[in-house]
């Protein structure tokens, strides 16, 4: 399980780098479309970037994982509401629940529970 939930730890990291870097164009649209100033904007980002670089720490040093893992998870909750407010299509949804479904995967087994 322990390998599961690193190939996880390296899905969401890539993830959140390919969207807030590769990507930012679309990000930028979307906090304009939730009504979210761009100082919440460049928080989030930094803070998804930040919490993603920990979870590939955490494969090296396990202490960041949890924590990163659920904090990841709030964000991703977030998000999934930030959808809801905008009456976004579901296919909008999806990316931020799988990433949501991993984050509480990853912190599950590093807490022991799977």
């Amino acid at each position: 399980m322990e390998k599961l939930a690193i190939y996880a730890q390296i899905i969401i990291a890539v993830s959140i780098v390919i969207v807030w870097v590769f990507r930012f164009d679309n990000i930028v649209k979307e906090f304009k479309q939730y009504g979210l100033s761009d100082l919440v904007r460049s928080m989030v980002g930094a803070a998804k970037i930040s919490l993603a670089t920990l979870l590939v720490v955490g494969i090296f040093y396990q202490k960041v994982v949890f924590v990163s893992a659920l904090l990841m998870a709030f964000l991703m909750v977030c998000a999934q509401l930030a959808h809801i407010k905008v009456r976004n299509p579901l296919k909008k949804y999806v990316p931020s629940f799988l990433l949501l479904v991993l984050s509480i995967f990853v912190a599950a087994v590093d807490y022991g529970l799977l």
